[in-house]
């Protein structure tokens, strides 16, 4: 659905924040540490993670406790994402078979607003019943 954004502005996690939150349809539910968890019709597409055993620091071995969980539209889309040196998401094996991808909200700033723009439409899209994605997609004159 993306097209190859222009740089702008760095993101910042405010704008997950509030981006995730403009999407149509959405509750913040909190987790078990009132930790985010955006979703629509029930289902999470961006939400902020507890600190697991496994994403840890590889110099320290402690938790990374700033984890942001963005739903992908598919395997191949997770892959891209993840093997692209440029960017800064990852996986765990804990999340093998799971259409998502990690970012660390201490990274958010290497990519830009239009970027991650693009990745929580997608993430909300890959979570959003039919109506709701056709609907979004033909408001922003992206339907077929």
């Amino acid at each position: 659905m993306s097209t190859r954004p222009t740089r702008g502005r760095r993101a910042t996690v405010a704008d997950v924040h509030r981006i995730a939150a403009a999407m149509p349809h959405v509750s913040v539910v909190q987790g078990p540490r009132s930790n985010p968890v955006y979703q629509v019709g029930s289902k999470s597409f961006v939400f902020f993670r507890t600190a697991r055993r496994d994403a840890v620091d590889p110099e320290t071995g402690e938790p990374y406790d700033d984890v942001i969980v963005f739903w992908v539209p598919s395997d191949a889309e997770k892959q891209s994402l993840v093997q692209d040196g440029t960017k800064p998401f990852f996986t765990t094996p804990h999340f093998d078979g799971h259409p998502s991808v990690l970012l660390r909200a201490c990274r958010v700033g290497e990519l830009d607003v239009q970027e991650l723009t693009e990745l929580i439409q997608d993430a909300w899209l890959s979570q959003a019943s039919r109506t709701r994605a056709q609907a979004w997609l033909a408001e922003h004159g992206l339907a077929d």
